[in-house]
């Protein structure tokens, strides 16, 4: 990439951001909060991009969500709270700060070291509000199982872990024969929290991401499950008055394929 040519196009970018803010009637109405939803919508089209190993549709979501940021500091800088020069200087700050093993004097062994050293940085940083917990950086708003990691990575840096992988093992089995025994929805409901979160702790251990393996199963499922659908057009059928030994023969050739 020539950073010239870079530099060019990000400020051809923050050009035509200013003249859409000034003289598109959507544009100009818009809020950050107004703004927050697509931008999550934004990361999900991104996520499909990458899971399905599309370079054109990364390239363009990326470009989306770079949108997005342009358009944080320009309603930011109205607002007279930073902009986006400010973003960018605060993002490479902190890049050096917790990279001290590339901009100081610490060294490092592998990525898990590397890894450790930026949780525990990040928490000195975090150390002027003492009441603050050492999951504080787990959004709220993170879906549940990549919650469920990161809260268990962040935990394991303060030594609050297992010891060895058939221990969590024994503590699946725990929780399954937990929610097994469970009497009633709401206990059911409760046990069986305990055992995916026991679950997503075992993947921790295996170095599996959970999410990653769940998404990896749903496309499977999917893609199964359309030929079903196919097959069934081919024929002239209807799903739902089809047997389940019907589909389950065009499921098996599926998965042959």
């Amino acid at each position: 990439m020539e950073r010239k040519k870079a530099i060019e196009a990000f400020g051809k970018l923050l050009d035509i951001m200013d003249e859409l803010r000034e003289k598109c009637p959507w544009d100009k109405e818009q809020t950050i909060a107004s703004i927050r939803h697509l931008s999550i919508e934004e990361v999900h089209e991104l996520s499909d991009a990458i899971i399905e190993n599309n370079p054109e549709e990364i390239k363009k979501e990326v470009g989306d969500l770079l949108l997005h940021i342009v358009f944080y500091g320009k309603i930011a800088d109205e607002l007279k709270w930073f902009d986006t020069t400010d973003i960018i200087n605060a993002l490479c700050d902190k890049l050096i700060r917790r990279h001290p093993h590339i901009y100081g004097d610490v060294l490092v062994n592998n990525a898990d070291d590397v890894k450790h050293n930026w949780e525990q940085i990040k928490q000195n940083e975090k150390k002027s509000n003492d009441s603050k917990s050492f999951l504080s950086g787990v959004p709220s708003s993170m879906p549940s199982l990549i919650k469920a990691l990161r809260m268990q990575e962040k935990a394991a840096q303060t030594g609050f872990d297992w010891n060895k992988k058939e221990d969590v093992l024994a503590k699946v089995w725990e929780e399954w024969e937990e929610f097994k025994n469970a009497v009633d929805k709401q206990e059911k409901e409760a046990e069986f929290g305990d055992f995916l979160f026991s679950l997503v702790n075992f993947a921790r251990f295996e170095g599996i991401n959970p999410d990653d393996a769940l998404e990896a199963t749903n496309q499977k499922f999917k893609k199964r499950f359309e030929y079903i659908e196919s097959k069934a057009r081919e024929n002239g059928l209807k799903l739902d008055n089809l047997t389940l030994h019907e589909m389950d023969v065009w499921w098996n050739e599926a998965k042959k394929l």
